[in-house]
């Protein structure tokens, strides 16, 4: 969907600004991992701030992928080169928050008041400012990308073959049967499979994924996800993997190609791939469902958790005027039609109340069905200890761990609750290791 915003910042991006009159500005850097389209749209957002005023130059510079943005970034903070502004996904929180005990982070909520920037927490959607803040409330990062992960469904192959959509993961299992029988090649898919599989799974059905609720009342962790429900769900996968019901295609949305190709009728993942369906599907019908809820665990959903990445300010650089233009950026990035434009054009949620409330009046979600489902989830009920989200030091580390051990799951060289169990005594040995460099 074409917005405001972006054909602003497609046609601003036809005069950029001269590198003369760039000397004059103050300037920014600000490093961020969104690629392709996203990447697009996210340098769209430098040239329009660039061209409201005179005095800020923000330089949108792409570093790669999450990790490799977070990496980049803390190396350049080691050698004094560090940007104003840097993306980092929610899995790193934990290791920013410990590097703004350090005195490298300067906390958003002291930014805007420092500059005399008007800033309120509670314009933000509660679900996603309180994975974001300190104990006392305060806001540390900037949200900007947020998501959650959503059921993705082919509506044609469900009407061809007279399905109705499932809300329970026995539904999922009984329609992929039917939709393999029929020769849809892969019924069921999904990708970050952490996240989506685990981490959001266990939130869903109101679980704790660690002990400290789930890292948020401080060190000493214990991660929980081989608990007996967490273990069923993943072999009940495994035993779809070995019917033909469920091909893993990958880390992170790595298997997007199953569900654009209609290889899979199903596909959970991140919300935020709703802009590259619209502008890349065009055989079949699709939307997106609440994630299937298993009722052997609960008689409800809790909630889902956020995924996607904050803005960071970095602390170090000498001039005033350079946090003033951040702080001015910032504020811009968080205005209503910003952000209104910004999750209509992708499927990120919007991060403030009033965003989502201009969406509606715009009948956005009343004109694609199916994209407030991600809003609805995040809010469903009001967060419990194990539904908040998760806040573990090297969690970054601690996925790459999960990731291996279900990847032996899905090619059959382990069991679950094999694998499970080796990833919580091998992601206890991380945060073990996280609180020694912490303490």
């Amino acid at each position: 969907m074409q917005t405001k915003t972006i054909l602003a910042a497609a046609l601003l991006g036809s005069t950029a600004i001269t590198p003369a009159l760039a000397q004059d500005r103050t300037e920014v850097n600000f490093w961020h991992a969104m690629g392709g389209q996203l990447g697009e749209r996210t340098d769209a957002f430098a040239t329009e701030f660039n061209a409201t005023q005179d005095a800020c130059q923000v330089n949108s510079i792409y570093k790669g992928n999450y990790t490799e943005t977070m990496t980049q970034a803390i190396a350049a903070f080691r050698a004094g080169e560090q940007p104003h502004i840097v993306q980092v996904f929610e899995v790193g929180t934990a290791t920013m928050m410990s590097a703004a005990d350090r005195g490298a982070v300067y906390p958003v909520h002291q930014l805007m008041e420092d500059q005399g920037i008007a800033f309120d927490e509670a314009d933000y959607l509660p679900g996603v400012i309180s994975y974001y803040s300190d104990t006392d409330g305060n806001l540390l990062s900037l949200p900007f990308n947020s998501s959650t992960p959503v059921m993705w469904v082919n509506l044609d192959l469900f009407e061809e073959n007279d399905l109705e959509v499932p809300t329970t993961w026995d539904g999922v299992v009984e329609a992929s049967r039917v939709l393999k029988e029929a020769g849809v090649p892969s019924p069921f898919g999904m990708g970050w499979q952490s996240w989506t599989m685990i981490e959001n799974f266990s939130a869903w059905h109101d679980l704790p994924i660690g002990t400290e609720q789930n890292g948020f009342a401080g060190l000493g962790t214990e991660l929980t996800i081989d608990n007996e429900h967490v273990v069923n769900h993943i072999q009940r996968l495994a035993d779809m993997a070995e019917d033909g019901l469920f091909s893993y295609g990958g880390r992170r949305g790595d298997s997007r190609p199953q569900f654009v190709n209609g290889e899979a009728a199903m596909w959970i993942n991140s919300s935020a791939y709703y802009g590259g369906f619209v502008a890349d599907i065009e055989d079949f019908e699709f939307t997106q469902v609440e994630m299937p809820l298993d009722t052997s665990v609960a008689d409800e959903p809790q909630n889902s958790i956020i995924g996607g990445a904050t803005l960071w300010v970095l602390q170090g650089h000498e001039d005033d005027a350079e946090y003033a233009c951040t702080a001015q950026f910032l504020d811009f990035l968080s205005g209503t039609e910003q952000q209104a434009d910004w999750a209509q054009a992708t499927g990120y949620v919007p991060i403030t109340l009033a965003a989502a409330e201009l969406m509606e009046e715009r009948g956005f979600f009343e004109e694609n069905p199916g994209t407030d489902v991600a809003i609805t989830q995040l809010t469903l009920n009001e967060p419990t200890e194990n539904s908040r989200g998760l806040r573990f030091g090297n969690f970054v580390q601690i996925r790459d761990v999960i990731n291996e051990e279900l990847e032996e799951v899905w090619s059959g060289e382990k069991t679950a609750e094999e694998a499970l169990d080796a990833a919580v005594e091998r992601g206890n040995e991380l945060l073990r290791r996280f609180e020694q460099s912490n303490s």
